[in-house]
């Protein structure tokens, strides 16, 4: 037994290769149609492009990441039901070219967000770090959202207010580039790297205005009753993705951040194949997000796995520190997850893959001299890819899987 190693591979542009990740002994590419426009079909020609190359090289395109949900469909409005057609459509065309998972998320606006994208931990190599007064400090003083300092508790304001006091303009304008544009646009960014971008993110962000969680959670509600009987139809496990970080940002609402979240998410429609994305980076950095109660109350509904670490800092901060070592147990998240997959093989399901990747990485070694999106190194995830193997080989040969 053991979780299919996949790998997100970011189709022509990607530095690292169909042909690398077969020798590193990958099984199944997680990747996307990254040039077809946002909102418009998937046709079937090419998704079959990708999933012929893919197979050329003796992997299978495991999952979608992801098939983007417009921000016209989160907000229900006009242009809507044109979406909706369009994503079906979508999900019908991957059902009939064999492709089985899409992990998707619901998140405002805002993917997933950090505030330095070069951390150094001890031992020199390159993180990622979110400090919830340095997001203070962009939203308050730097953005300038309007009331954005009343979503935040008077020690968090007045941090903010000396560390932006303490910023040149130039690193002001790295923050917010940083945060807005240069995580955000290699996975279907709501705004790209134009001149006027702070106030096009700011237009993005005032369409929330009314939507509190509780609509946000009607439209999302709205969705899956709209896409899942064509999934359920085509054989398409649908997966949502936690918010990263797993807390209100921007004002905006966040509804999957906590096992309660992800319970209400999958009870709005009687499916295993409407289930969860289980990412340990994101929830993790949510101190009071139990890993292990997740597995067990909802391990029939993941169809995805994303395994890395973080360590919290107090305070809503934390930085990516690899994937064993952090805030969670790996060990014991990862033989729960074993004994998911062994209880869907006795009760004689066909999701028994249960696909994972290693989220993330370290940069170290020649990955500072490789060029790769924030969070993708090849061989900072090769580590880690290593390290949840040599773990998942360790537990199954203690046979600590009943």
């Amino acid at each position: 037994m053991a979780l299919e190693k996949t790998w997100r591979w970011f189709g022509a542009n990607d530095s690292v290769t169909l042909s690398d990740l077969k020798q590193i002994g990958i099984e199944g590419i997680v990747t996307s149609l990254h040039h077809i426009p946002n909102g418009e079909i998937w046709t079937k020609e090419e998704i079959m492009k990708v999933k012929n190359e893919i197979e050329s090289y003796g992997m299978r395109w495991s999952v979608v990441e992801s098939l983007p949900v417009l921000e016209g469909i989160k907000t229900c409005s006009a242009g809507r039901g044109r979406l909706i057609d369009n994503y079906k459509e979508s999900l019908r065309n991957l059902g009939e070219c064999g492709i089985d998972t899409v992990c998707y998320n619901f998140m405002p606006v805002l993917d997933w967000a950090r505030t330095d994208l070069h951390y150094k931990d001890k031992n020199g190599a390159e993180s990622m770090l979110f400090d919830y007064c340095v997001f203070a400090a962009f939203d308050i003083y730097v953005l300038r959202r309007p009331m954005a300092a009343k979503d935040y508790p008077e020690d968090v304001r007045e941090k903010a207010g000396a560390l932006a006091a303490n910023m040149s303009d130039e690193e002001k304008e790295t923050l917010a580039h940083n945060i807005i544009v240069v995580t955000q646009g290699f996975i279907n960014g709501t705004v790209s790297d134009v001149e006027d971008y702070k106030q096009l993110f700011l237009s993005y962000l005032e369409q929330y205005k009314y939507i509190s969680p509780e609509q946000l959670r009607k439209n999302l509600s709205a969705f899956l009753s709209d896409i899942m009987p064509i999934a359920e139809e085509y054989g398409v496990n649908m997966c949502i993705h936690p918010d990263d970080p797993p807390f209100p940002l921007l004002g905006l609402p966040r509804i999957a951040s906590t096992l309660e979240d992800f319970k209400w998410i999958t009870g709005q429609y009687d499916s295993v194949m409407n289930g969860i994305t289980f990412c340990t980076g994101s929830l993790s950095a949510r101190e009071d997000n139990d890993m292990l109660k997740f597995i067990k109350e909802l391990g029939s509904r993941i169809h995805f796995v994303h395994l890395r670490n973080t360590r919290r800092l107090g305070n809503k901060s934390f930085y990516e520190s690899g994937h064993l070592e952090g805030s969670i147990d790996m060990y014991e998240v990862v033989k729960a997850l074993l004994e998911e997959q062994k209880r869907r093989i006795q009760e004689g399901r066909k999701d028994i893959r249960m696909p994972f990747r290693p989220d993330h990485g370290l940069r170290i070694l020649d990955d500072f001299s490789r060029k790769a999106n924030p969070g993708y190194p090849l061989v900072g995830r090769m580590k880690g890819l290593a390290e949840i193997c040599g773990l998942e080989m360790g537990i199954e040969k203690s046979k600590q899987v009943p």
